[in-house]
């Protein structure tokens, strides 16, 4: 019996583990996948909104806001890396009055904002666009990546005795007198109080439970992946005006050294969608002209697409009225990843009230070591290290600079990475400009020796999104 189950193992879901996890609970999150943060906190920009865009008194503003001021402490603990680069809302000289709008929601939700001109943009970004005159600047903007921080957010909650099933999926939910049973492909889980975190799929788990049901769409966003050498030309995140379907087609830096191009905002029935089109890449081809003028789509080395939920305007985040102790999230897309850690916060909250527990000593609180990257050692360092376990010597991806050592780790880490996609996630294998040709085959080597499993059962990365791209780089190589 668990004191709360969480289905989702997104970063909402890890995010609420994670709180929980400082206190004296036995909590378990069940996730589908075959890791953490596969589905939307995968396909993320990575940006941590400074909260300036979403509507005054809603739950996105106050959970946009409170998030942004709990990242650099959050990621700091969890050893992960968080940059505040700030973000600029940029328009032409027909844009002013809607930049000022802008500039008042910002003020209105308590985010430091100002409304400057070309003279000053041009001092924090040099490349935008020429027709570019005026902007909105929000230094407490950051970036970090999303499945890391989701990994991390999991880590922490394993070390400190949560537990987390992946390849779990729910197939029924039934609810007793003062509990819940969660029947899983496997098992059976019962649980005190049942926290639905399950992203696109969260309707579903809603009609399992007997709970509230509500109207749904879903919106896929594709992105360009460039390769490091473009970082130099951008200094911060980039927006055009938002409108009604977002925030408009971005030019971000990432925290790993990479820029993304997108999203696009398209409408789609299926839940599931996360297929790259020619036409969305097409569509920020066309639109990243309008803000920036160094655009390099030659020098992209991937596409992707993500799809995210929309319940309404706002975020639901609250306890079922028709079935006890059912928490649902639902409709968490953007401002999601920077709201993850207040929701964690505030949901785990009202959890410990319900159950009466205590916190634990923060000397009891067991906190994630940071990991040795043999990419970011001094030369006497890795030959130091090398001398100890000749695996430090033994590079497998060249593009990125990651040793068998540190894929062995990540393969026997607190939360194993069990495919070629779980390691590229914890390491970036395959995220250079070869995009895995060259370390594919010694990465699935490492996981079959490690696994004893034979090598034909490595589950592979999808190419779909390299092969749409590549046949589009080709027709409009500039």
């Amino acid at each position: 019996m668990f004191d709360c189950l969480i289905i989702g193992g997104g970063v909402i879901g890890c995010s609420i583990l994670k709180y929980l996890s400082d206190y004296n609970l036995n909590c378990a999150l069940l996730e589908k996948g075959e890791d953490v943060g596969v589905g939307a906190s995968r396909a993320n920009s990575g940006i941590i909104h400074a909260g300036y865009d979403c509507k005054p008194g809603t739950l996105k503003a106050k959970l946009n806001v409170r998030g942004n001021k709990l990242y650099e402490q959050s990621c700091r603990e969890l050893k992960v890396d968080f940059k505040k680069i700030g973000s600029l809302v940029v328009s032409d000289e027909k844009g002013l009055e809607e930049i000022k709008k802008l500039e008042i929601q910002g003020i209105l939700n308590g985010v430091n904002v100002s409304v400057i001109e070309r003279k000053e943009i041009l001092k924090i970004e040099p490349n935008v666009a020429s027709n570019i005159k005026f902007a909105l600047y929000a230094p407490d903007a950051g970036i970090v990546c999303p499945y890391k921080y989701t990994i991390a957010l999991a880590e922490h909650a394993l070390l400190n005795g949560q537990k987390i099933f992946t390849d779990c999926l729910v197939k029924g939910i039934e609810k007793n007198k003062e509990t819940f049973k969660v029947k899983t492909d496997q098992g059976d889980f019962e649980c005190k109080i049942l926290v639905n975190s399950a992203g696109t799929h969260c309707m579903e788990i809603n009609e399992m439970a007997g709970a509230e049901v509500f109207p749904v769409s879903f919106r896929r966003g594709e992105y360009f992946v460039l390769d490091a050498k473009e970082r130099r030309n951008i200094h911060t995140v980039l927006f055009p005006l938002p409108d009604e379907k977002g925030k408009g087609i971005l030019v971000a830096p990432t925290v790993d050294g990479n820029v993304l191009y997108g999203p696009t905002s398209i409408k789609s029935l299926d839940m599931d969608d996360t297929k790259v089109t020619k036409k969305g890449l097409e569509q920020i081809k066309e639109s990243i002209g309008k803000t920036y003028k160094s655009a390099h789509i030659e020098n992209a080395i991937r596409a992707y697409a993500g799809n995210r939920c929309i319940v309404g305007e706002d975020f639901i985040i609250k306890e079922s009225e028709t079935v006890k102790n059912f928490i649902m999230l639902l409709g968490i897309c953007s401002p999601g990843l920077t709201a993850a850690p207040a929701i964690g916060e505030s949901v785990s909250e009202n959890i410990v009230k319900k159950l009466n527990s205590s916190k634990k000593d923060r000397s009891e609180i067991v906190f994630r070591d940071e990991k040795i990257k043999a990419s970011a050692l001094k030369r006497r360092e890795l030959r130091k290290l090398i001398k100890q376990d000749g695996s430090w010597g033994r590079e497998i991806c060249h593009c990125e600079k990651v040793t068998e050592h540190e894929i062995v780790e990540a393969i026997h880490s607190v939360l194993p990475a069990r495919s070629f996609d779980a390691v590229k996630r914890r390491l970036r294998t395959g995220m250079g400009r070869c995009q895995g040709e060259n370390c594919y085959k010694g990465v699935a080597e490492i996981l079959a020796r490690e696994l004893s499993i034979p090598i034909e059962e490595i589950k592979s990365r999808d190419s779909g999104g390299e092969k749409v791209l590549k046949q589009f780089i080709n027709k409009y190589r500039v």
